[in-house]
């Protein structure tokens, strides 16, 4: 392979070439208008891509500087590289050759604050600086991802165009958005992947329901969520779903699930989308339920020795299999919007806490496609943030009610039978104490005030008056008015 030398004929250009970085160049090479220069820091990705794929017509380059000679000016180039120090590498070494107006987009998975923190060193020098989620995995970079893009109004002028090319197209519009500024994108991105982190894990839970509770075999589950994936709970998790519990081991004949170690991994991203959640105040017990089951499940020392504690008589298959299975649906579909209510309630606060102007209808329209928690569920989303702009609560949008109406009696019946059987929902009985407490005219919180106030002089208000108070409960426990210590 020779040097390039062309020079300034390429509109788009990606640095870091792994699977995703050269999924997502061959994505862009693929659209009319693209014209897609590659730098990667080991030259062999970048020889071993352009001989893959001669049909692409990249423009190769073998140095920064030869980079950003082969680009349109503004110069635009996406990051797909590891977060952390080798991104901040990266834009350092690609600030030493561009010029104010080019724009930079990180479309790795960055926590918001990095994001945050760079946009605002990048916008010093004049270059525009974009934190991008990306989601779809390795197909949807190759084939029509989701993104959501963050950064200046200036940059989404170049940027939105390429984007609406390559990302994925749900009911005739391309999913994408201009979130919001700096590190916008990378918030809902994280979010995103939070909702994800409960929906596999309530999906888990259904599973494991039905066999433990029916006998069924994988196989047969797998058609039960096939049977689903055809009604409201339509969505590309369930798919996949029963294409995993159908496959059988080549080695062994058994269901490859049950041959797969029981312990889940993870990336983070639900971790941070919790810490976050505890630091805005928004309650994501959902989802940070599905964090920790992850967690639990990777302790496999803690689960051994843990193995002989006392549980419930085992107890004989449900009567009515086809019932019970019913219930099973509608109660994964009630904790379902629970977990997308709670992950647009962060949303929404992040929004106001870090003053960005999101479009939560048009965030649920550009995960409808190319995404991983993509679902026909999304649309009824989407239209009750059109029909309510400032809807307090999803889950309380008329379309919600309706179905949680439906399926409460059958939720609060599996999450009984589970408890009384020892089979653990944590997500499932987390998202209906939520709906309860959301629910209740009164929670317990005023006796934890009470507590506060005891032990720590914390202050309460009173329902009958206004001001704050606190008892002295070390003397004569007589109320005095108070300085808010909330």
């Amino acid at each position: 392979m020779t040097e390039s030398t062309d020079q300034n004929t390429a509109n788009i250009g990606v640095v870091g070439l792994a699977v995703m970085g050269s999924n997502l160049a061959r994505n862009l090479a693929s659209r009319t208008g693209n014209t897609v220069a590659v730098y990667n820091r080991t030259r062999a990705k970048t020889d071993e891509l352009l001989a893959a794929h001669p049909e692409a017509g990249f423009v190769p380059a073998f140095s920064y500087a030869e980079f950003a000679a082969s680009l349109s000016t503004p110069r635009t180039a996406i990051i797909m590289v590891k977060a952390g120090a080798p991104t901040d590498a990266v834009i350092d070494d690609l600030l030493a050759v561009f010029e104010p107006g080019d724009i930079i987009v990180d479309g790795g998975n960055a926590l918001f604050h990095d994001t945050i923190r760079r946009e605002q060193a990048v916008r010093s020098t004049g270059v525009n600086f974009v934190g991008m989620g990306v989601s779809g995995g390795e197909e949807g970079a190759l084939l029509g991802p989701s993104l959501m893009p963050g950064g200046s109004d200036e940059s989404w002028v170049t940027l939105g165009p390429i984007l609406q090319s390559i990302a994925a197209v749900a009911e005739d519009e391309p999913c994408v958005t201009h979130i919001g500024h700096d590190g916008a994108g990378h918030f809902v991105k994280m979010v995103h992947n939070g909702i994800e982190y409960a929906d596999m894990q309530l999906i888990a839970e259904a599973y494991d329901l039905i066999r433990r509770g029916t006998g069924k075999t994988p196989a047969e589950i797998a058609d039960v969520f096939a049977q689903w994936n055809a009604g409201e709970l339509d969505s590309y998790l369930i798919e996949i779903t029963a294409e995993v519990l159908r496959q059988t081991d080549a080695a062994t004949g058994a269901p490859l699930v049950d041959v797969i170690v029981d312990q889940a991994g993870a990336k983070g991203t639900g971790g941070w989308t919790v810490q976050t959640a505890i630091d805005l105040g928004v309650p994501v017990s959902g989802i940070a339920e599905a964090v920790f089951a992850r967690s639990l499940s990777s302790h496999p020392e803690q689960r051994a020795v843990s193995a002989g504690l006392p549980g419930p008589a085992p107890k004989a298959a449900v009567d009515d299999v086809d019932a019970f299975i019913e219930d099973v649906r509608l109660a994964l579909f009630a904790s379902k919007i629970v977990a997308y209510s709670q992950g647009f309630d962060e949303i929404r606060a992040g929004a106001a806490a870090y003053d960005w102007n999101i479009d939560l209808g048009a965030v649920a329209k550009i995960w409808r496609g190319g995404c991983i928690i993509r679902a026909q569920f999304l649309n009824r989303i989407s239209d009750a943030y059109a029909a309510e702009p400032d809807l307090a609560v999803l889950l309380t949008a008329p379309f919600f009610v309706d179905a949680l109406t439906r399926a409460q009696d059958a939720w609060r019946s599996v999450v009984a039978a589970a408890a009384a059987s020892g089979i653990p929902s944590p997500a499932f009985s987390s998202s209906l104490a939520y709906y309860d407490g959301l629910r209740a005219d009164r929670l317990p919180a005023s006796l934890i005030q009470g507590q506060r106030d005891f032990f720590g002089a914390h202050t309460y208000r009173r329902t009958d008056r206004e001001g704050t108070f606190h008892t002295l409960w070390s003397a004569d426990r007589s109320e005095v008015s108070a300085q808010d210590t909330h």
